[in-house]
């Protein structure tokens, strides 16, 4: 049998660098068994219902199972560390969210670094957060609160997740633009804050729309505005604090997908063409919105600046507030 010489310069090529070999063979085979998917929140959560469903869509589209694997911690670290130290063969991925950045922008010794320790995969969803106060509170619009912030610096309470969280930072965005000062509580979780909204220890909350909509059906909550640049299809009878006139005040949820930097580029590709052609459904599109959140794919090159940029936005934020992660 005659054997080319470039047949031959090629071996010779991939046994130079072993890289190239298991590069290679793994985009060539990939999926040849099922994929973990690291979720950073518990059972029950946004974050787990989204990952399931997903997941579920890739089972049918990869041929491969697709096992969820919850982590829970606070933000997201142990998730987040397991898939930095994983093989990077495409499979073993993390689900997160918003908080993925927050995190870097208040933690300094972190197991992991955010940029160079991951390799972005797919942007799932984006989703607004809600200004929300007691229903019977005494205000009625975003300016109702924003003039009795003024009037009473510091004398209104804002309930949050825990110091450096998403919702501190969305607290901070809408105080800077609208000139006024709250002060903090921060609770174990944003349930406990919207049970002492609704008890009337704290006067506003900025949550996701997933957790404050419930209490708004069942009449124990206000929502006042959505902190998007623009009215959210998933209230679009809110106003946004952007329209309402707070310039600067507009901040978002997200949620997507990582995996271990290394991962080769073929295999991100396909996960990515795969999961964005998920999102692209109506059943999709109409579950993301019944869940508080709207669809929102990104190439992985698009999804890999956006939280480059992310990281930094939250970093400048943070050192203007004095903002530090406990």
């Amino acid at each position: 049998m005659k054997i080319s010489p470039q047949f031959l310069l090629g071996v010779a090529a991939a046994l130079l660098v072993p890289g190239i070999a298991s590069a290679q063979l793994s985009t060539s085979t990939w999926p040849a068994k099922p994929i973990t998917l690291i979720v950073d929140a518990a059972p029950g959560s946004s974050n787990d219902a989204f990952a399931r469903t997903i997941g579920k869509r890739l089972h049918e589209t990869l041929g491969q199972p697709v096992v969820i694997d919850n982590k829970p911690s606070g933000g997201g670290i142990i998730a987040n560390s397991l898939v930095a130290k994983a093989a990077p063969d495409g499979y073993t991925l993390v689900l997160l969210s918003t908080t993925f950045t927050t995190v870097a922008a208040t933690r300094a010794n972190l197991p992991y670094d955010p940029i160079r320790s991951f390799k972005p995969v797919a942007r799932l969803a984006t989703g607004p957060m809600l200004v929300a106060v007691a229903a019977d509170s005494p205000y009625k619009s975003i300016q109702d609160l924003v003039s009795a912030a003024k009037a009473q610096p510091g004398k209104l309470n804002y309930g949050t997740s825990g110091v450096g969280g998403i919702n501190h930072f969305a607290a901070e965005l809408l105080m800077d633009a609208a000139d006024i000062k709250m002060t903090q509580v921060p609770y174990k979780g944003i349930s406990l804050a919207i049970t002492d909204l609704i008890g009337g220890q704290v006067q506003v909350v900025l949550s996701s729309a997933a957790s404050v909509l419930p209490h708004v059906a069942n009449g124990r909550v206000r929502a006042l505005a959505v902190t998007t640049s623009q009215r959210s299809p998933v209230v679009p009878d809110l106003p946004s604090t952007e329209q309402a006139g707070y310039k600067g005040s507009a901040s978002e949820l997200w949620w997507g997908v990582l995996a271990p930097a290394g991962t080769p580029t073929a295999v991100v590709d396909r996960l990515n063409t795969e999961i964005n052609r998920i999102l692209d459904s109506a059943e999709m599109k109409a579950f993301f919105l019944k869940a508080g959140a709207e669809a929102a794919p990104m190439k992985a090159v698009e999804f890999e600046q956006f939280i480059a940029t992310e990281i930094t936005r939250w970093k400048r934020i943070a050192a203007a507030a004095g903002i530090q992660a406990e």
